[in-house]
């Protein structure tokens, strides 16, 4: 079967788009457990939040891997992450493994003031990415 001119040049699906929400809303999750053991104090919300953050930062690094896979890919090329939605989300993905170091800690200390904070800031990072992101998604005209 052929493929004609107007599929072969339009764009195809990046294979990260599949891995970068994950990292997002474990990051979520976990500012919302970080939130809930400050207010309770009952280690099991450390626990959550601590294997959240593993999870995101494990689809992270499969993102990570997909995008340079499409890096390689042509019909990728005008659906690339622009530098600014890249570098952010290698500060969210940075932020979130010394959050991780930091939730490692026992009691109270491993979550609050600093693995609070970092789970504010990360989610903060999120929703710039997510923002920055959805712009260049939005200007593009898809083909069926």
């Amino acid at each position: 079967m052929a493929i004609s001119a107007s599929n072969r040049d339009s764009a195809a699906y990046p294979m990260q788009s599949l891995f970068v929400p994950f990292p997002f809303v474990c990051f979520t999750l976990a500012l919302a457990t970080d939130i809930a053991f400050w207010q309770s104090g009952n280690v099991m919300w450390q626990n959550f939040s601590a294997w959240l953050l593993f999870a995101g930062l494990v689809f992270g690094a499969l993102a990570i891997i997909a995008g340079l896979m499409d890096l390689m890919r042509p019909r990728t090329r005008p659906l690339r992450p622009t530098l600014l939605s890249a570098l952010l989300y290698l500060i969210i993905l940075g932020l979130a493994f010394a959050n991780n170091l930091i939730h490692a800690g026992d009691g109270w200390t491993a979550v609050v003031p600093y693995g609070l904070m970092l789970s504010a800031v990360t989610f903060i990072l999120c929703l710039v990415a997510a923002t920055v992101s959805g712009r260049k998604y939005a200007r593009l005209a898809w083909r069926i």
